[in-house]
């Protein structure tokens, strides 16, 4: 395991922004996405009757409403030992392939970085 202090200043901050969402919110998930100029989206777990979004989905669309057209990372908080494959799938629609997501457990300790690809 990589804690999140091998991480840069840039990335810490988003691990730090997605477990606040998860926290804030009380939501099984938090993630925070960062555009290609720096801004951040963070979102946490959507669960309606009619609309259910992992919170790294509700970052990336967050994202994509507020005009980005670039991501240069993500990252979500979770119980979760890896990023699933729809969570990746959305940033690599936005990021491309080799956008870095980060999953951090509820103890904002990095678990694993993998590219969106």
């Amino acid at each position: 395991m990589t804690e999140s202090t091998d991480l840069g200043p840039e990335d810490r901050k988003i691990v730090t922004l997605a477990r606040s969402a998860r926290a804030r919110n009380g939501v099984p998930e938090g993630a925070a996405v960062r555009d290609e100029t720096g801004r951040t989206y963070v979102a946490g777990t959507v669960q309606l009757e009619s609309l259910k979004l992992s919170a790294l989905q509700t970052a990336v669309a967050m994202a994509v409403a507020s005009g980005a057209t670039s991501l240069e990372a993500a990252a979500v908080v979770s119980e979760a030992q890896t990023p699933s494959d729809t969570d990746r799938a959305a940033v690599r629609d936005l990021g491309g392939p080799d956008t870095p997501v980060l999953l951090a457990g509820p103890d904002g300790a990095l678990r694993v970085s993998v590219t969106a690809g």
